[in-house]
């Protein structure tokens, strides 16, 4: 599993030109999920989103967690995270785990995430999404297990 975090100011996140989600303050955070993850794999994620300290404090460090700042998070489901560009001018996502299992464990994410009492506002499982997004610093960070 691999998660890739952003610090925004806003989020935006459209299908087919309607509105599904909007964030403020936060995190859009795109999760791939690759062939053979596990529960197990996605817990260590829920367990370690929420008290990573990548906002900044009153002094400029990196001192807050999410909810020291009473930020949301846009968790974004992204099976291109695992593309293979070895070979070839076109990438292929043989490591991404199949639709079906990938949105389980999604959505096992989205759960765990909430029940840490983090709001989380989702997109729409397999289909073409649109994100604005105001980037904050930039500050992006990797997680992967």
């Amino acid at each position: 599993m691999r998660a890739v975090i952003q610090r925004v100011l806003d989020a935006t996140l459209t299908v087919n030109g309607q509105e599904i989600s909007k964030i403020g303050n936060g995190y859009v955070i795109f999760l791939g999920v690759a062939v053979g993850d596990t529960e197990q794999i996605a817990d260590y994620f829920i367990k370690k989103i929420p008290p990573l300290r990548i906002n900044e404090d009153e002094n400029g460090k990196t001192n807050k967690n999410i909810t020291d700042v009473g930020g949301e998070i846009l968790l974004v489901s992204q099976f291109t995270l695992y593309a293979n560009t070895e070979h070839g001018n076109r990438p292929d996502f043989l490591r991404a785990e199949k639709p079906a299992r990938a949105e389980e464990l999604y959505n096992y994410v989205v759960k765990g995430l909430r029940q840490a009492g983090l709001t989380v506002k989702t997109g729409v499982f397999g289909e073409d999404m649109k994100i604005k997004q105001t980037n904050d610093g930039p500050f992006t960070i990797i997680i992967e297990k």
